[in-house]
């Protein structure tokens, strides 16, 4: 295929490209690492305002960010209201409000499971003070990520902890206001190692189906088993209309958090064409697309420029399919001529198209090179001296 450019493209794929969004995490902006260590970088923001600066400026060099999403309680401020504003005026919105219950003491056998009615009390209070955070800044979405499970057999009762989840969960479904939703995360393993409560997609599924039409699966690439068809799954909850959100990362062996498409572009790539294919990409399509990722050893806005721009290349290749022809193929039964159509998009340089739409919405073209030209990495590791570092936990 030769090099595509925006007039080979079609008004409405043109019209999704110029349009797509990709929430950034707030804690990808702090000091990360592994479970020995946590590495400090120069620079990093000392407080949830400092991370909304960082936030605005990979928008300001990809135009595709605008949105933020928030961790409670790493991103407790007295005043959410203020913080908003402090957003909004930089170009930011606040974008979904993750709960946190696996960093207290008291979580440590579990927290919407517990045996102990006092934590899983505790615990539904945290998510409904998460509610108040997202009534005060505007937030449309309540994320659960659970790290509930058992490390033993017969530690625990496995079906009785789905019952105490399940009435948890409509507790804290119960508090939401009509205008929000709650997105419920799986992850197959850690830190539980024999059974993890939420542990897959249809587990996760059974839950938001009993408690409503606004209670819907977050898919993140990283939480799978290896050899996960995890296009299969995206199409599988897009078909039923259950996909709420995608955290895009990628892994190796586990939930590694990389920049997403460092291991596999091949198999973004295949999820995104399940993302265009069924029209998921649109604005109103209510699926929420966010980066969920740890910068341990680069850069923290370097890191989430290069993931923006990874998944707007993967995206582009999945609008260039000819769809027609693929359809063709795979109803003569042509297996070869299908995966070639397949393959030839994905082959296909669309970084010169993506440089060009860009130009065209007033953006430099190589959104890292003017990044890296603006001077602002060495302006916040001079002003951002004293305090303290904000970090995974943090």
């Amino acid at each position: 295929m030769t090099t595509p450019t925006l007039s080979d493209l079609s008004p409405e794929a043109r019209s999704l490209l110029e349009t797509q969004t990709i929430e950034l995490p707030s804690w990808a902006f702090g000091n990360s690492g592994t479970r020995f260590r946590v590495f400090t970088t120069a620079g990093v923001p000392r407080d949830p305002f400092e991370k909304i600066d960082d936030v605005a400026q990979v928008n300001a060099f990809t135009g595709v960010t605008p949105r933020v999403s928030l961790h409670i309680p790493w991103d407790k401020v007295e005043d959410y209201s203020a913080l908003r504003t402090y957003a909004e005026e930089r170009g930011v919105r606040i974008g979904t409000i993750n709960s946190n219950v696996f960093q207290d003491e008291d979580y440590k056998l579990g927290s919407l499971t517990n045996p102990d009615e006092r934590i899983r009390a505790k615990a539904i209070a945290h998510h409904l003070e998460c509610i108040d955070v997202m009534r005060a800044t505007g937030s449309p979405a309540l994320k659960i990520w659970l790290a509930d499970g058992t490390n033993y057999p017969g530690q625990d009762s496995i079906r009785e902890r789905q019952d105490r989840l399940a009435d948890s969960l409509a507790q804290i479904y119960a508090g939401l206001d009509e205008d929000q939703q709650l997105i419920l995360e799986y992850k197959f393993f850690e830190p539980a190692f024999y059974h993890t409560d939420v542990p897959d997609w249809g587990t996760s599924l059974t839950h938001c189906l009993a408690l409503g039409e606004r209670a819907k699966v977050v898919l993140d690439t990283g939480h799978h088993a290896p050899g996960t068809n995890i296009e299969f799954i995206v199409a599988q909850l897009l078909r039923l209309g259950r996909l709420g959100a995608f955290d895009f990362n990628s892994r190796f062996y586990a939930d590694d958090d990389l920049i997403v498409g460092a291991a596999d572009p091949y198999q973004l790539f295949r999820i995104m064409n399940e993302i265009v294919s069924a029209g998921a990409l649109a604005p109103d399509s209510g699926v929420n697309f966010m980066l969920d990722q740890c910068h341990n050893l680069e850069e923290k806005i370097p890191g989430e420029i290069r993931s923006a721009t990874n998944v707007q290349e993967a995206t582009a290749k999945a609008l260039l399919v000819d769809r027609e022809a693929l359809r063709a193929a795979q109803r003569a039964g042509d297996v070869l001529a299908a995966n070639d159509i397949f393959v030839d998009a994905f082959n296909t340089d669309v970084r010169p198209l993506l440089a060009e739409l860009r130009e065209s919405q007033g953006l430099a073209p190589d959104p890292m090179k003017a990044f890296l030209a603006s001077g602002y990495l060495d302006k916040v590791r001079s002003e951002r001296v004293g305090g303290t570092a904000a970090g995974w936990g943090a």
